[in-house]
């Protein structure tokens, strides 16, 4: 069976395509820092917040907001002060969708994106288990509106939906392996390969993740990465039948112990350095929008029986969930929990639609490479802010 790439190694593959076209180089030194920022109050975007009603900070340090801008999709409907350029306001929307079971509520949250949210000179990423679909800005003028979302929808069933039997079969694998009538080390090491071929769904590379958040940087206006992440279900043996399992074989090895660690070599590690990429993604100026999907419907488990009970299915999902929330907070990005597609994003939608740009200068820019915190205030109480928390100078 062909490895599966995932929605995650999707993305990055094409990223590196994409990240190895020339690079502008800046010799001028920076002298003024975008932060986009977006302000809450119960769950309400504020959009009557003025210049001076902000504060800002770098390394903890006081800084003065040079101008401030508020933003209505990609319009500039209000502006104090003066920034150094023009602000660019055109915006990049990456929707990935890493699932297994393919949802009827995904329709709702696409039917919103496209009336809501999507405006024509928009530009999109669509990125699905094994596929990455680019619908650039001058498509929505070229067809219909509804044309473009019906295939959107449809890339995304069929991509979920093909990936999806593609992790049951595996699991269907591992079932069969076990209760086969091979031979102990013929089980081991068919037991083995299937298990990396699930773990290859989910793999992260750390280096592929700067590689994209690079890329991202070297595009101008607002990025928005909104990410459908479906609760996910990992292989456990069951320690009592294999332990009769292996008693039971013509080898019956004396290292039952090691034998049984074995068939628990599953890795759940993550492979990122969580903070690197947080550091990245937040100088890159994306916002990346976590959306934890826990409503899965039956397990892949739940599909298919083997004859012998070898095999359970735990959730687990605390690693991934707990890195891309804490991504998604570096970036200034919103995080929502629920059971369906549509709702979730309804909710975190409003991130993309309003915002403000603060400007400020900092105290001694210089090109360290080093990273540089920023904590964004508004002086009166109760509101919710989101930014990004910092960039590196360079």
């Amino acid at each position: 069976m062909g490895k599966r790439t995932g929605a995650i190694g999707c993305l990055l593959a094409a990223a590196v395509a994409a990240a190895s076209a020339p690079q502008i180089v800046h010799d001028v030194p920076v002298i003024n820092i975008e932060v986009p920022v977006r302000v809450f109050l119960d769950n309400r975007f504020v959009d009557t917040l003025k210049k001076d009603d902000f504060e800002v900070f770098e390394d903890g340090v006081p800084r003065s907001v040079e101008a401030a801008y508020l933003v209505r999709k990609t319009r500039i409907a209000r502006k104090e002060g003066q920034a150094p350029e023009t602000p660019r306001t055109s915006r990049l929307f990456v929707m990935m969708f890493e699932m297994t079971s393919y949802q009827a509520e995904i329709e709702g949250a696409v039917d919103y994106f496209f009336d809501r949210l999507f405006e024509p000179y928009d530009e999109l990423i669509l990125v699905t288990p094994g596929h990455t679909y680019h619908l650039k800005p001058d498509v929505i003028s070229a067809t219909s509106r509804e044309k473009a979302k019906s295939d959107f929808l449809g890339r995304i069933r069929a991509d979920v939906t093909v990936g999806g039997a593609e992790y049951r079969q595996l699991i269907r694998d591992l079932t069969d392996i076990l209760g086969g009538d091979d031979d102990l080390d013929v089980k081991l090491q068919a037991y083995a390969d299937a298990l990396k071929a699930i773990e290859n769904i989910r793999y992260v590379d750390e280096r592929k993740l700067l590689e994209f958040a690079g890329f991202l940087k070297s595009r101008g206006g607002q990025k928005h990465v909104f990410f459908f992440y479906q609760k996910e279900w990992v292989p456990r043996v069951n320690a009592k039948n294999i332990s009769n399992l292996i008693s039971s074989s013509q080898e019956r090895p004396d290292n039952l112990f090691d034998m049984m660690g074995k068939f628990e070599s599953y890795n759940r590690d993550l492979t990122f350095d969580v903070g690197k990429v947080k550091e990245a993604f937040s100088d890159s100026s994306i916002a990346v929008h976590f959306l934890y999907l826990t409503g899965t419907g039956p397990t892949p488990i739940d599909t298919y029986q083997g004859a012998t009970s070898y095999l359970t299915l735990e959730e687990q999902s605390q690693d991934i969930f707990s890195a891309f929330s804490e991504i998604s907070k570096a970036t200034g990005g919103l995080s929502e929990t629920g059971a369906t597609a549509d709702a979730l994003f309804k909710r975190i939608a409003a991130a993309a639609e309003n915002y403000y740009l603060l400007y400020y200068r900092p105290a001694a820019y210089k090109p360290d490479g080093k990273f540089h915190e920023i904590v964004v205030r508004v002086k009166a109480k109760g509101f919710r802010v989101f930014h990004r928390s910092g960039y590196i100078a360079g």
